[in-house]
This record gives structure tokens, sequence and C-alpha cells, in this order.
């Protein structure tokens, strides 16, 4: 594990060029191959998301390497998610009673180009776009690329490969074929995809609605989104089951039915957006899955991280978060100085996938969360409570959303269960009549505390913990 060794990055995204970054700065000789062209250059965004959800995670890598001001200022700050019902009446839901708890809307683009910037300050880090990764030869430690401009394929050996390739990664695949060890693999679907849209600024560069905030239009089975841009625009996405409902990815084909769609069930944000027709037909409508997968590394050979090893769905604002703090975790076993590669690689995987399969979960439990449960009248008491609670007791209590989000220190696993268990406590306690929103709040507060305790308990009997 010297630092004179050779180490080969597969995937130049936000998870590899950070990875990147942080092994130069370890002395570590880094070379990355991308398959895509350099996104500094030319614009690769192709119906993707522009925008992401950035928080503490992600805020606790960005320290790590030392650039945490030069992605401040790329921020946009986002309080809460802004309601929209079918009347086009609005409330905004704060995220976190506690005022300095927020999350940032951030260019995907700006981030990635920011990272790939101060990765290549390092004379020991090499960047090369083009190439794509077609097979990794795990027991050599060698991968096989193709240049997307000369077709010419090249072998490249490395003392240690660490796959950063997204998900559908090039080396989680050679080790599925492979089958020289025992490897396990699920990639789950959702019955929903999604498809990007737009909120263009209006002509003096102003935002058409309420910039700081995450704006939600939740129907029970689909919803749309949206998140501001510095540009004064909002990338949205609808997601929408593809062949269930009225309406459906299948049946929208014509420009009328798309219109009379939006007309129908999102009307408010249809006047905002004259460029929908272009927007709809001409941006991919793309699947929505979760990715899990064991063991993550071969030997102290390859290792798997970011989305190639536990991609989710995005309804936490936490994908990027999530492979951002991959980064932080592996650093932290690094610290160690463990004997082998395979001895670091080994502990990092014991350490982190909990987690990472746990924020998986969350995402999916979000996913229901937003199209629907945030239209109903029994979670917007819960909310209301819990703004409260977090408001006059910021050091006794924490909801699900604020353990996940903005408490960077606890595992997601650990954020899971306790949250699971509030959540449930909460909803019991409001349904069986047996706390008063009208009480005193220090003793609704007790009330919580003591059936969450009681549920973790349960829990843990049930082996839940």
């Amino acid at each position: 594990m010297n630092k004179q060794q050779n180490i080969l990055i597969i995937g130049a995204g936000l998870c590899g060029s950070l990875l990147a970054l942080r092994l130069g700065q370890r002395g570590y000789n880094v070379t990355v191959y991308e398959m895509r062209p350099d996104l500094r250059k030319v614009d690769i965004s192709a119906g993707r998301s522009i925008n992401l959800a950035f928080s503490d995670r992600g805020d606790k890598a960005m320290k790590l390497v030392g650039i945490e001001d030069k992605v401040k200022a790329l921020c946009i700050p986002m309080n809460g998610r802004m309601i929209h019902d079918k009347k086009g009446n609005t409330h905004l839901s704060n995220y976190s009673g506690r005022e300095h708890e927020y999350i940032n809307s951030i260019s995907r683009g700006e981030l990635n180009g920011l990272l790939l910037t101060e990765a290549e300050k390092h004379k020991n880090v090499s960047i090369y776009f083009n190439k794509k990764c077609r097979s990794v030869d795990f027991e050599k430690t060698t991968a096989l690329f193709q240049d997307y401009k000369t077709k010419d394929e090249f072998i490249e050996d490395a003392d240690v490969i660490i796959a950063t390739d997204g998900a559908g990664s090039a080396m989680r695949k050679s080790y599925y074929l492979g089958k020289k060890f025992l490897f396990s693999f699920s990639q789950d679907y959702l019955t929903h995809g999604y498809k990007e849209l737009s909120i263009l600024p209006k002509e003096n560069g102003d935002y058409k609605t309420y910039k700081n905030a995450l704006h939600i239009w939740p129907r029970g089975s689909f919803m749309l989104i949206a998140l501001p841009n510095l540009d004064g625009s909002f990338t949205v996405t609808l997601f929408l089951s593809y062949d269930e409902g009225e309406y459906n990815f299948n049946n929208l084909t014509t420009e009328e039915i798309v219109l009379e769609f939006f007309q129908k069930e999102f009307p408010d944000a249809l006047t905002l957006m004259p460029n929908l027709i272009d927007d709809f037909f001409e941006n991919p409508t793309s699947p929505l899955g979760t990715v899990k997968c064991s063991p993550w590394h071969y030997k102290g050979n390859t290792l798997l991280m970011g989305d190639a090893a536990h991609a989710i769905v995005p309804f936490y604002g936490q994908g990027m978060n999530a492979s951002f703090e991959d980064v932080v975790e592996f650093d932290k076993i690094l610290d160690k100085s463990l004997e082998s590669w395979e001895d670091t690689f080994t502990a990092y995987e014991k350490e982190r996938k909990k987690d990472t399969d746990a924020i998986a979960d969350l995402a999916i439990d979000n996913f229901h969360e937003m199209k629907d449960h945030v239209a109903k009248t029994i979670f917007q008491e819960k909310r209301k409570l819990e703004m409260d609670l977090e408001k006059n007791f910021p050091n006794e209590y924490s909801s699900k959303y604020s353990l996940v989000t903005f408490n960077e220190d606890i595992g997601y696993r650990e954020a899971m269960l306790k949250g699971r268990a509030q959540d449930k406590a909460i909803l019991n306690l409001l349904t069986d009549g047996k706390i008063d929103l009208k009480e005193d709040l220090k003793v609704i507060l007790n009330k919580v505390k003591q059936e969450t305790e009681a549920i973790l308990e349960d829990d843990k009997i049930a082996g839940l913990k």
C-alpha cells in the first residue's frame, strides 16, 4: 500500500473525481479513465438530472478535501418543500425546525467540473476522457478500454482498480459474468420512470416562482418536482408510471394528451412552462432502480464505490451525498494504515455496506411519502409537530429526515432505525388520540420518546438492530 503504487479509477463522475482528488492529496499515483467527453468543454446532460440536492454528508466530503467555500458558491439553499395542490394553492413545509438546517440545489456539471479541476492540480493525478471500459480482469488487475474516437482498444495495468462508473458499472458486470467468486447482485426497478423538463427564467433572468424551495406537486401515484438553478431556471422532473393509471408514459404520445394531463394535474406548473411540449418530446424517459451487491471487492485488487456498488432512487436527495460519504469513510479506513489493500477493502465494506443498504431502503420510503403522504392531513400534522419539537427542543429531537440529512455523524442505518420508530410512534399516538396537539410540547416530547423507545425495543427483540 505504498504511495508509489498506481491506482486506476474507472469513471470521472462525482464520486470518481472526488476520490481522485482525495487520493491525489494523499500522494498516490492516480489515473482516471472516463467514457464521456470532458464536461467542462461540452454539454453532456442529455436529459439526465442537471441539478441535485446537496446536504451535510456531501459537505463533510468537501471539507475533507478543502473546497467547501468553492462548492458553497454553486449552491442555492432550499429551506423546505413547497407543496402545490391541484388548484395551485401552495404551502411551505420546512425540512427542519432548526433554521440553520436546509438542503441545497447544486448543478451536477458545475460541481463535477470543479472536482475534476481540483484533482488535476495534483501532478500525480491524470484524467483521460472518451475512454470506455469494456471489461475488468480482476485477477490480473487490468482493464480493457476502447477509445471512442479512434475505436482502438488497449489494456491498462494497475496495482489497484477502483470502479466509480455508476449504476451500469463495467467492473460490476465483470464480477457477475466472471463467476470466479460468490457475487450477489440485485437490480430492482420501480414501475415508474422519470422525464426531465424545465421552467425557464423570466426575460429579465428572475425566477418565475419561489426560489428557495424544492417544489413538489404530489398526486398520489405520481408527482412533479422542481429544483432551482443559478441562472433563474428550474429543473423539473416528472415521475410517472410506465403503464398504470389514466395517464402514463406509454400513453402520453401526442401534444394534446400531454397538455390535457398537465392542465388537469399541474395547471399552475403548466402556466410556467410554455416550453413543455418541446422538453417532453425531446428528452428521454429513463428508468429508476436500486442496485445492491456484495462483495464490493475482489481480494486486494479491485473495489466498487459509489453508484457502482449501491445505486439508489433519487427520492431522499442522498445519492450524490452517499457517494461522497463513501470517500470520507474510505479515507478513515486508509488512516488506519492496515497491512494490505485486501484488509482495507474488507474493513471499508464491513463499515459501509449496512449504511448504503439503509439509504437505498429509505429512498424507496420517501418515494411513497413525496408522491402521496405529504398531501395527507395526518402526515401534515406529524410534520408540523416535528417542526415544533425541533424548534423548541433542538438538542432533544430530530425527525427521521433530519437524522438522515443533517446528522452527518451518525450512519444511515442508525438514522433509519430511530427515524422509522419515531414516525411510527407519532402516527400511533395521533391515531389513538393519546396526544393532543394543543397540550404542552414537553409532555408530547416525553410521550414520543417513551413510545419510540418501546418500538425500538420491540425491533431489537425482532432482530432488527
